[in-house]
């Protein structure tokens, strides 16, 4: 039910400031909330990585521990970077959710579909290999879990064909060949108790495996960290101070966030 409030005049300067500020602090507070990087995967040309964010993406050499990357493949549409993509809400909404496999092939989601793609690292020559389907279809064994409408991020593991799927303040960890769950679903401060206290624990937007093992990026809003991971065990370590992206990687200044 609507109410009619009456405002002393005497107090509407006051009301009207307050109300200002209240939504400007909203604002601010959703904008630096706001994903810097929806997805990443890793390539499988060497410290090469894909980062998606809206219905875009650049590809970039990284560099660990150092701020030396440089652009490979400007910012572009998905889809004429991915014809294959091209038509599909991959393309037109955008990737939530990459996870290289083998050679330069991929999983790639969006809302709750999935498809696998051959890449062609530096090419337009792009395909896809299975799908689009939904996730549920693709990983039955994920029907009916937090998983099947959606997956935040994901990165491999260094551990045979495993890789490990976030949902927000939940993960768990899946062979991807034979699609089977390796453990159960658990918290993310309960899986890597190096993350609790930090953005981290509560989700992530996006992460990959770097080439220099066993560390992975994690991203969230406009802050990134790199950790030591122990695929099975708790005892993760982080790799330096969790930091905002554009200082950590500063050839992105004038990319992200993506408007």
């Amino acid at each position: 039910m609507q109410r009619n409030v009456s405002i002393p005049k005497s107090n509407l300067s006051l009301s009207c400031t307050l109300y200002t500020y209240l939504t400007l602090s909203s604002v601010l507070r959703n904008m630096s909330s706001r994903p810097y990087i929806d997805a990443a995967f890793r390539s499988s040309r060497e410290y090469e990585v894909y980062f998606f964010a809206k219905n875009k993406y650049v590809r970039l050499h990284y560099t660990p521990g150092q701020t030396e990357d440089k652009i490979l493949t400007n910012l572009r549409s998905i889809s004429s970077g991915f014809p294959s993509l091209a038509g599909t809400p991959f393309a037109e909404a955008g990737i939530d959710c990459s996870f290289d496999t083998e050679a330069s092939e991929a999983y790639v989601f969006s809302g709750n579909l999935c498809a696998y793609i051959d890449y062609a690292p530096g090419t337009t020559n792009d395909k896809i290999l299975a799908g689009p389907t939904t996730i549920a279809e693709m990983f039955p064994v994920l029907r009916d879990t937090v998983f099947a409408d959606g997956i935040d991020s994901a990165f491999r593991s260094t551990r045979g064909k495993e890789v490990y799927l976030f949902k927000g303040n939940k993960y768990v960890r899946i062979a991807y060949d034979s699609k089977q769950l390796v453990g159960n679903i658990r918290n993310i401060g309960d899986g890597f108790p190096v993350l609790k206290g930090t953005v981290f624990e509560s989700g992530i937007d996006a992460c990959f495996a770097s080439h220099k093992e066993p560390e992975a990026y994690l991203f969230k809003g406009d802050k990134y960290v790199r950790i030591n991971f122990t695929p099975g065990k708790t005892d993760d370590t982080l790799v330096g101070d969790v930091r905002p992206i554009l200082d950590g990687w500063p050839v992105l200044r004038g990319i992200l966030p993506v408007s």
